[in-house]
């Protein structure tokens, strides 16, 4: 059978189709999927950058559908990372200047991927275990709170510190926030 100069014939799509449009005889589909959002960006090694990268880092994950609850945990987790580079870490070797790189993916799993690659520092990035009057040494206690999974790798002179997180903040997390704030 054919429909004008195409023949007909069934095609089976494993992706929805939001519909057809025909452009110079050439029919094109539009199909509707999820593409995951990521980005890459170098950022100042110092607290300049900090700010820049958390204000694209809430837009784009916002724009790519995240929760909110999501995105405020992974702009802390970035905020941590990034922070923890300046004090503890050289910036990356090469390019002339005194960058990191700081990086997020949301995946088709639903998970975010927080990440922060420097030159590493004298010692491996461990959560601290400081005292209540202490003015820091807690950041890789929250991102190890807030994250379903974090770690460290070591390739060829640069050191990345990464933590994953859902995309919608789970149940258990809501509640447990909200009890953190009432007490």
């Amino acid at each position: 059978m054919t429909c004008g100069r195409f023949p007909a014939r069934t095609v089976r799509a494993s992706l929805p189709w939001r519909g057809a449009e025909e452009v110079s005889g050439v029919v094109t589909f539009v199909m509707a999927q999820h593409v995951p959002a990521s980005s890459v960006m170098a950022v100042p090694h110092g607290p300049a950058g900090v700010g820049n990268a958390r204000r694209r880092m809430r837009r784009e994950l916002a724009e790519a559908g995240a929760g909110e609850t999501a995105v405020d945990d992974a702009v802390l987790v970035l905020s941590e990372l990034l922070s923890n580079s300046c004090r503890h870490a050289r910036p990356l070797a090469g390019g002339g200047t005194s960058e990191v790189r700081a990086s997020w993916a949301l995946d088709s799993r639903g998970l975010i991927t927080v990440a922060v690659t420097d030159g590493g520092g004298p010692t491996r990035p461990l959560p601290a275990t400081p005292s209540v009057t202490a003015h820091g040494g807690r950041g890789l206690a929250i991102i190890r709170r807030l994250s379903k999974d974090w770690g460290v790798r070591d390739r060829c002179g640069e050191v990345t510190v990464w933590a994953t997180l859902p995309r919608q903040a789970s149940a258990m997390h809501v509640v447990g926030t909200a009890e953190r704030d009432a007490s």
